[in-house]
């Protein structure tokens, strides 16, 4: 098994004695190191480098500190980085703290074997932290998996309920006319009878495979599902409930457009079970850089503190709306109801019409 590679300390300090001190002391414990003494020559060599950590001197005679962090914020090479001042600078380097600097050190009569301990304890943060960052990715794509797989399967199990028990049960609705036709007397109301059993019961399959698989796979999608959404609420519910888009809105992907339709009604839910709404509006809306889904309603508001069962929903929509690269909003307005607004870049969603 090969060795690993040994972290690459970066050293930069106009002190040219201390730079070969500090350089030595950390060769002796293992690492790898490169050296500047300027600023100018910093900046040359974390063009072409990238280095684990770097130990800056927060006086150097070209540049501060401060100037060679803020210099490579600008240049997008930022690196871990550790301050070195003198005594009584230590109030700028609790200030350099707050900027990033992971710790610093004050050059004193221990000062050289001080260092080796603090870089081998800012690298075991690092290496903690990047642990614990690709944990959390890794969780988060986990979940995104799950709720993708979950979403599939759902469409899968819709399409298997319209095509495949839906047109049976179409077939046994039409094998029941028939036979009803031959029939005459009681045996002729119960055929109808049964024939009329079976056309609920594909109303009730169309239902569902609608509620497993809302958006249809074309760009318009999304649209036709909310304004169906809306009619929906409004025939079952008895509440005043509309859909609002001005211009079309074409979603290209067809997984963004189920988040967002996902979102929505779980919103109009909340608004009807939690806020007793009277009246809700949702609104698609395309501005020049963001597509904008804005569901409110003129319920009692969301209170402060949800209970778990009821912050759920709330929780997932915060996740849908993250998965698509977007945020979302919910906000009790001034005098009654809530606003659920979730916000995505145009580019990430909406296929312009080209034609308009």
């Amino acid at each position: 098994m090969p060795d690993p590679i040994p972290a690459t300390v970066f050293i930069v300090d106009d002190d040219l004695g201390l730079l070969r001190l500090i350089e030595r002391s950390l060769r002796r414990e293992g690492f790898s190191t490169a050296t500047a003494a300027s600023a100018g020559d910093a900046m040359d060599w974390l063009k072409k480098h990238r280095p684990d950590l770097m130990l800056l001197d927060l006086k150097l005679k070209d540049a501060s500190g401060q100037e060679v962090i803020d210099q490579l914020a600008l240049a997008e090479r930022s690196v871990p980085f550790i301050i070195i001042t003198g005594q009584g600078d230590e109030r700028v380097a609790v200030e350099m703290m707050k900027r990033g600097a992971l710790d610093y050190i004050v050059k004193d009569g221990n000062f050289i074997d001080f260092v080796p301990a603090m870089v081998r304890r800012a690298l075991d943060r690092l290496e903690r932290d990047q642990r614990l960052a690709s944990a959390e990715q890794e969780r988060k794509n986990l979940e995104q998996q799950i709720l993708e797989i979950s979403e599939r399967e759902q469409r899968r199990i819709g399409q298997d309920l319209h095509d495949g028990l839906g047109q049976h049960l179409a077939g046994i609705e039409l094998m029941t006319q028939s036979l009803e036709q031959n029939l005459t007397g009681k045996s002729k109301m119960q055929a109808a009878k049964i024939a009329q059993h079976v056309r609920d019961a594909i109303r009730q399959t169309r239902s569902l495979a609608r509620g497993l698989s809302p958006v249809e796979m074309d760009a318009n999608g999304l649209m036709s599902a909310l304004h169906e959404l809306a009619a929906n609420v409004q025939n079952m519910f008895r509440v005043k409930c509309s859909f609002r888009c001005d211009k079309p809105v074409l979603i290209a992907e067809n997984a963004v457009a189920t988040h967002l339709f996902r979102i929505a009604q779980e919103a109009v839910s909340n608004a009807i079970k939690h806020g007793k709404a009277t009246q809700i509006e949702v609104a698609l809306t395309a501005l020049p850089e963001r597509l904008m889904l804005a569901v409110k309603d003129n319920g009692s508001g969301i209170t402060a503190n949800l209970s778990p069962e009821k912050g759920m929903g709330l929780r997932i929509m915060h996740y849908r709306a993250a998965v698509v690269g977007g945020s979302l909003a919910v906000q009790r307005d001034a005098n009654s109801g809530t606003t659920v607004v979730c916000s995505i870049r145009q580019k990430d969603a909406v296929a312009a019409e080209k034609s308009k």
